[in-house]
């Protein structure tokens, strides 16, 4: 199997991932607003839609895809302003319907599946860091040379996805153990809202901000 790295290489590239998955971003922002939100089913769809967004980047390195889109300023720029558009408009909702969202749990709406996995994938899609922590990622554990780098490249996005994962259920799951006292609190819950505004916001101005070198 050369699609497979040696095992120091394994180990040292789980321990990055986990080091990584821990890391507040946009991703894990969203996942804990809607699992405080909508409960934690809704937030496990989130994570599903950012993981097939990270499924798209692995792609897109193994392949070189991702080095055209940053290397050409058009394509760049057009990605960075819809990713800060996108966030600034989660950060509207957060505002406008996240404690209304919070008194009552919603997961079984019709349809809330749906929107939550997509709201994960274009949350994900959206972010040229993503591409660029991609494309400086996962080269670093391959070598140039290797006759089996593109499967390597697959493999390990794959494995970073599925390495990350109990980070992410962690993280939904204490939001949503949470989620229970924070909705006596109403006062509480409505400043959340405006911290995760203000969290969104605040990615979306570092995206704008995003050179490709």
């Amino acid at each position: 199997m050369d699609f497979l790295p040696s095992l120091p290489t394994l180990l040292a590239f789980t321990a990055a991932t986990l080091l990584l998955a821990a890391t507040p971003g946009p991703d894990m922002t969203l996942s804990i607003s809607r699992a405080l939100s909508q409960g934690k089913a809704a937030a496990f769809f989130v994570v599903i839609g950012t993981s097939l967004g990270c499924v798209v980047h692995t792609l897109l390195v193994a392949f070189g895809i991702s080095a055209l889109i940053t290397a050409s300023p058009t394509a760049f720029m057009v990605l960075k302003t819809g990713g800060a558009a996108y966030l600034f408009w989660l950060a509207v909702q957060a505002i406008r319907y996240g404690s209304s969202l919070s008194v009552r749990k919603v997961e079984d709406t019709g349809g809330s599946a749906l929107a939550n996995i997509s709201t994960g994938l274009w949350v994900n899609l959206l972010n040229p860091k993503v591409i660029i922590f991609f494309m400086t990622f996962l080269p670093q554990f391959v070598t140039a040379n290797d006759p089996a780098v593109t499967q390597k490249l697959l493999f390990l996005g794959f494995f970073f996805i599925v390495a990350a994962m109990p980070v992410n259920m962690l993280v939904i799951l204490t939001a949503d153990w949470l989620s229970g006292w924070l909705q006596r609190k109403k006062s509480v819950m409505r400043g959340i809202d405006y911290a995760f505004a203000g969290v969104f916001s605040i990615f979306a101005v570092k995206i704008l901000l995003t050179q490709t070198r």
